[in-house]
């Protein structure tokens, strides 16, 4: 089965770079590639993608209004942010909205295919780098995600290793090959994870692990 990914990217190059790499790896297929978002619906409608490769700056509607309006009408769509902005404050945005992973245009193909799969299996493909600039936004607006202390998660010393690699930015097939188990394992060990530190994403485990050092 192919994952069908529709691209939402005003930059003709990038695009269509995008657009070859997916037609052109199998397991994937690219179902459409917009310029813009003002006629998102109509786009999503034609593309009918499980993921959606989303960036952000685009003229007219940007990529954060976007996805906010395609969660909202299509929930079981992943959007995955793909843009050259590395500010908190939009990888913030873009989540609240419903975006379900973020990645920059400067990594590389592979990391771009590793993590359309990774949402699309319900994973939230999210880098130590941007998690740390996630829980300095929390930090500079003096929002605190959780109250720090010595609280006892009841991690095993298994989740703690999965969790510390989580953290590291390893998504759930480097994990599953790092930690000498089946990828179905390391998903069964990250619901664990996620019930025990009560959290509901990767990025909420990854900034509530640095925030309380558990990695």
């Amino acid at each position: 089965m192919e994952i069908r990914v529709a691209i939402f990217e005003d930059n003709k190059l990038i695009r269509d770079a995008l657009q070859a790499i997916l037609n052109g790896t199998p397991g994937y297929i690219c179902t459409g590639a917009f310029a813009d978002g003002n006629q998102w619906l109509q786009s999503i409608k034609r593309s009918t993608p499980d993921v959606v490769l989303m960036d952000i700056e685009m003229p007219g509607l940007n990529g954060i209004e976007v996805t906010k309006q395609l969660c909202g009408t299509f929930p079981e769509i992943k959007i995955l942010i793909q843009t050259v902005f590395n500010d908190s404050d939009k990888i913030f945005q873009a989540l609240c909205a419903g975006a379900s992973g973020y990645i920059l245009k400067n990594d590389p193909p592979h990391k771009y295919l590793e993590a359309i799969i990774e949402v699309y299996n319900g994973g939230a493909p999210l880098s130590a780098s941007v998690a740390k600039k996630l829980l300095g936004f929390f930090s500079n607006k003096n929002v605190m995600l959780v109250q720090p202390g010595n609280t006892d998660f009841q991690l095993s010393d298994r989740e703690k290793e999965l969790l510390r690699l989580m953290v590291e930015g390893h998504n759930y097939k480097a994990i599953a090959e790092k930690a000498f188990i089946s990828y179905e394992t390391v998903r069964t060990h990250v619901k664990h994870i996620y019930k025990k530190l009560h959290v509901a994403s990767r990025s909420e485990a990854v900034m509530k692990a640095i925030q309380q050092g558990l990695s």
